[in-house]
């Protein structure tokens, strides 16, 4: 028996056509319609580029993204770095959301214990419930073996008062500052 196509070859066929099949119905293909994307490709480039479906390497707005300038107009934002000027921060995030500072000690605590105060905010309006207040406490012993716990007391609540007092404060001011500023419709 001779065989014009041994199993192999078969399998392969199968395999190739199971590829294409799938590669078709997943999306990867597009049908485009000509009257709306242009034949040019330097213009399909610049139009794509500017709908934000694309990048460019080496040779674009070097100015684009990275500069979120508008945390000054955020209230919340201001205070919470106001009220934390007193400690090292180790992480500072507008578009995140997140203020983390640095393990640091006040003169109330031991020699060996430490804090670390993390704020997420989960809302750019002046509300209780938007942002959350964390703070973490660290002891070391003599040979340097630091235990990190989780504080469940009522600094955090404390803190977030204080940061919703001031935001309250510079709300306030903040038309008195500058009279001809309006905030944009879609903030």
């Amino acid at each position: 028996m001779n065989f014009p196509f041994r199993i192999s070859n078969y399998l392969q066929f199968i395999t190739f056509f199971i590829i294409i099949f799938s590669i078709t119905s997943c999306g990867i293909y597009k049908p485009v319609d000509t009257r709306k994307v242009p034949v040019n490709v330097n213009e399909r480039v610049e139009k794509n580029i500017q709908e934000g479906k694309g990048y460019r390497l080496f040779d674009g707005n070097k100015n684009r993204g990275g500069t979120f300038d508008f945390a000054t107009s955020n209230a919340m934002w201001r205070a919470s770095i106001d009220l934390l000027d007193f400690t090292p921060l180790s992480n500072v995030d507008y578009s995140g959301g997140i203020i983390i500072t640095d393990w640091f000690s006040d003169n109330n605590s031991s020699e060996n214990e430490y804090l670390k105060i993390t704020i997420k905010f989960l809302s750019n309006e002046i509300r209780a419930d938007g942002l959350n207040v964390i703070i973490y406490k660290k002891n070391c012993d003599i040979q340097n073996q630091c235990k990190t716990v989780k504080l469940d007391s009522l600094l955090e609540n404390e803190i977030k008062l204080a940061i919703l007092k001031k935001a309250a404060e510079l709300e306030e001011k903040a038309p008195l500052a500058n009279p001809d500023f309006k905030v944009p419709k879609n903030f």
